[in-house]
């Protein structure tokens, strides 16, 4: 995801699938004169989808682009154009693809080949052999849904990415609860399932309680006589917390803001059978509100 920004799929460009290549400078014959360079594959940047998301691109971006790399690499082998991969490079973009739609949740997409070699068996016993025309039908009936999926995917990223602070701070000041809001945006930018939006209410909870340990103090937020009530009561500590912050009738609102946010949490949590992906959203973003605000708080208090 990208470093700078927590919303990427609106702050990044889209990625395309040239951004896969890389060049590789090749030494001249004489040592003192001019060397050239070669386009290649960016390998580097594929281990990296391996391992996590990119820096710069959320992985929904990544999927459309080398989904549409490994398309065209493996038509262009069956139809005898340039520019291709390595045998070996055919099977890490076929590798590096099925991880990164396994990390998005999406099923389906089991090519009956796994490198060059394996799909020139694959179409001559799918009378592919003599027809460049039959063995790109052979590839447009595996990747087109997945091309489809994909497209649809983004598109509901970019329509329904979660909201972003206008304070140009980036993070809460808060380790603990910067982690969970991390984990919370990164689950839901890949969640599909009504279980997925569960566990999008199970980061709103545990958002909830890091700022309920870090912005609680019962010294200064508690009743007198009364005992600390536990970080899980999330919403005795947080209320309480907006009232001695925030005192008079015309905070109100803002309590109530507070209050709102933690049972919408809670609902999306347990409420499974009912889990979309605009209540999951409109949690998250409640969780994400509450916590700028407490941070605004906390920075004025005395």
């Amino acid at each position: 995801m990208q470093k700078d920004c927590p919303t990427p799929a609106i702050c990044s460009a889209s990625m395309r699938p040239s951004e896969f290549w890389t060049e590789r400078e090749i030494p001249g014959s004489d040592p003192w004169g001019p060397g050239s360079t070669e386009r290649v594959l960016d390998t580097a940047k594929l281990d990296a989808i391996v391992v996590g998301p990119l820096a710069d691109h959320p992985d929904i971006e990544t999927a459309v682009a080398l989904a549409r790399l490994v398309h065209d690499q493996y038509e262009s082998f069956g139809t005898n154009k340039e520019d291709l991969v390595s045998e070996d490079e055919s099977n890490v973009l076929i590798r590096a693809l099925k991880i990164l739609l396994g990390r998005l949740g999406i099923t389906g997409f089991d090519p009956p080949f796994r490198d060059f070699k394996s799909f020139y068996n694959h179409w001559l016993r799918n009378d592919g052999h003599g027809s460049w025309q039959a063995r790109r039908d052979i590839l447009d009936e595996i990747f087109e849904p997945l091309h489809r999926t994909l497209d649809e995917r983004e598109a509901e990223s970019i329509s329904s990415t979660l909201a972003a602070a206008i304070s140009p701070k980036k993070v809460t000041g808060w380790p603990r609860v910067d982690e969970e809001l991390s984990e919370l945006r990164r689950h839901f930018e890949s969640a599909t399932t009504a279980q997925d939006y569960s566990n999008v209410g199970n980061d709103c909870v545990s958002t909830l309680e890091a700022l309920s340990a870090v912005a609680y103090d019962h010294d200064r937020h508690g009743h007198e006589g009364e005992d600390e009530p536990p970080v899980a009561k999330t919403k005795d500590r947080l209320d309480r917390y907006i009232e001695t912050e925030l005192t008079g009738p015309e905070n109100a609102p803002m309590r109530k803001l507070g209050r709102a946010a933690i049972e919408v949490a809670q609902a999306v949590k347990h409420r499974r059978e009912t889990n979309t992906r605009t209540a999951a959203g409109i949690a998250a973003d409640s969780v994400i509100l509450l916590a700028d605000m407490l941070r605004r708080i906390a920075a004025t208090e005395p």
